[in-house]
């Protein structure tokens, strides 16, 4: 009886340190401010969707969802197709000085580095360039982030697929790269799914970066768009609770899109 009630505590204390942030940040962005500021009130006891509203209306905070979504989709989306072709490379062919098993190591390293080590020469780099404050800069760096986070994540799923399947193709008359497309990938969909699903919460967060390359709304990253609510003298709280809101929602429906095979990637091994 007291483990099942100590388990059932735990539970309880659990479920409120994760859900309680979830519902003040809910309940914030449907009060007014003088009801955050001055009353402090556990819940919003004249619920209001003006903040929404606003955000749409006198924030440009559209601009910035849309240019989140649109990064976030093209920058995955590339990094996907270079990452499991250089994964799949990795885990099926011999590299000089046996650097197959060696090449993951080194791409983590280079995934792990702090932004801020990088970030003066990536900036320098977009200026030459002409990318600054452009959706192409924010999707080429972080194309180039996602990359070797993919083909890391992505090398052991393709371990895992027997070879004999892949040869069995070929000798059936098919291509090295028709059995990888056909055979190989899609029996590595869990492993896209889970690779897929990391690299957008990473994208979709990012601030740094966006508050570096990026100046007017249109190229704001929402992170970005939001970190404008806060002014010199105030803070729109009520307005920055909405936007949070509004920005968790992608990920959650993106969660619940690929949740099938999210959990049988996460079992197959991708996480190390």
């Amino acid at each position: 009886m007291s483990t099942r009630l100590a388990r059932i505590l735990t539970t309880i204390f659990v479920l409120a340190v994760v859900l309680l942030p979830i519902y003040w940040l809910v309940s914030t962005s449907l009060k007014f401010n003088r009801e955050i500021t001055q009353e402090g009130t556990l819940y919003p006891h004249v619920p209001t969707l003006d903040n929404y509203v606003r955000l749409f209306t006198e924030k440009q905070f559209g601009s910035y969802l849309t240019n989140s979504l649109v990064v976030t989709f093209f920058s995955v989306a590339i990094a996907l197709v270079a990452g499991a072709m250089g994964a799949y490379a990795i885990a099926r062919f011999r590299l000089p000085l046996a650097m197959e098993g060696k090449v993951g190591l080194f791409l983590l390293t280079l995934r792990i580095i702090p932004p801020v080590v990088i970030l003066i020469p990536v900036y320098l780099l977009m200026l030459s360039l002409g990318l600054l404050d452009s959706w192409l800069g924010l999707i080429a760096t972080y194309t180039a982030f996602n990359v070797t986070f993919c083909v890391w994540m992505m090398e052991s799923f393709f371990r895992e697929i027997p070879v004999d399947l892949e040869e069995a193709a070929m000798v059936d008359g098919d291509s090295r790269f028709g059995a990888f497309r056909r055979i190989t990938l899609p029996l590595a969909a869990p492993g896209l799914a889970a690779t897929a699903i990391f690299a957008v919460l990473v994208t979709f967060n990012e601030f740094l970066f966006a508050l570096a390359l990026t100046a007017t709304p249109r190229a704001m990253t929402m992170p970005r768009g939001t970190a404008t609510l806060i002014g010199r003298i105030d803070t729109d709280w009520a307005s920055m609770s909405a936007a949070g809101v509004i920005g968790a929602l992608p990920i959650v429906f993106f969660a619940l899109l690929v949740q099938r095979h999210l959990v049988r990637g996460l079992t197959m091994g991708a996480v190390k």
